[in-house]
């Protein structure tokens, strides 16, 4: 097939995959190999398909569907570095979950980015008192035990998003460490026309009932200490208004039905405690007072 014919046929398997599917995963890449590659498609085979592409095609070919279809323009800022496409109808937790599963231990190489805090444990390293300035260069606490290097606690040799330096890749190497996983990443989340983080599959309905609270209780408190009316604070305005004509009726010779057992206890003589522990006294739902 021709290069033309080629690009072609790309052009058509996107703009199929574009609106015959409402979710599209953009994953990244880096460091994934064409097993790993081989492995993910075979998890989604049926449920998802992938695609991958030269990012100048892909902007290209989106930029021609862009004005039959405003909602793809939200796709282009992402179309960058080494990223790919997972074009699905599915249950979006259920195919985040096959494409991130696959991964793979990898050494450290020099000049690679740390995803995650590499930590050098503390133990006998098996290597030869001859290398104990290897270690000294990086700071890393060692004694001779039994004619070998131990490291005496554990050392951060490598923090998450720093680069990793030759000295620290050769020593994760000579003690045969293999701190990083690679696999597929998403990065994004397009779902009919909306893009947003992978993270907000994450949110349960917890997750939105504790926030949907949080916000009627603040509407409630800004709408008492302004005076403004909304309607998450009725209840307490009403409560507060009981309350004050519950003491107007206590204070005065105008008894409401709510106030008589009120009145009735304030009319009454003080207890006398038999001791410490019965001093406390019930306050009653219905505001009845009695002695224990």
């Amino acid at each position: 097939m021709a290069k033309g014919d080629k690009k072609v046929a790309y052009f058509a398997k996107l703009e199929n995959l574009l609106s015959s599917n409402s979710t599209i995963f953009i994953v990244n890449v880096d460091n994934v190999s064409s097993q790993q590659m081989h492995l993910v498609r075979s998890a989604l085979r049926g449920q998802a398909e992938v695609l991958m592409g030269k990012n100048t095609m892909v902007r290209r070919a989106l930029r021609g569907l862009i004005p039959t279809n405003p909602a793809y323009e939200a796709l282009m800022p992402y179309v960058r570095g080494n990223t790919g496409f997972v074009f699905t109808n599915a249950d979006m937790k259920e195919i985040r979950e096959k494409i991130t599963s696959n991964r793979v231990a990898a050494p450290a190489r020099p000049g690679a980015i740390a995803p995650v805090d590499v930590f050098v444990p503390a133990g006998n390293t098996g290597m030869e008192p001859g290398q104990t300035s290897f270690f000294q260069a990086l700071g890393i606490p060692t004694k001779i035990a039994r004619g070998t290097i131990e490291i005496t606690s554990d050392v951060h040799l490598v923090k998450v998003g720093d680069k990793v330096g030759p000295s620290e890749a050769t020593l994760l190497n000579k003690l045969s460490i293999s701190p990083f996983t690679y696999g597929l990443s998403v990065v994004q989340i397009y779902d009919n026309g909306t893009v947003f983080s992978p993270a907000v599959l994450d949110i349960t309905e917890d997750d939105l009932v504790a926030r949907m609270m949080e916000s009627i209780t603040t509407v409630a408190t800004i709408s008492l200490a302004s005076g403004y009316l909304a309607l998450p604070a009725v209840p307490h305005i009403a409560i507060n208004a009981f309350k004050d004509i519950l003491a107007i009726s206590v204070a005065t010779d105008y008894t409401i039905e709510a106030a008589k057992s009120v009145s009735t206890a304030a009319a009454r003589p003080p207890c006398a405690p038999h001791d410490a522990r019965e001093q406390s006294m019930t306050i009653r739902n219905d505001f009845e007072l009695l002695c224990p």
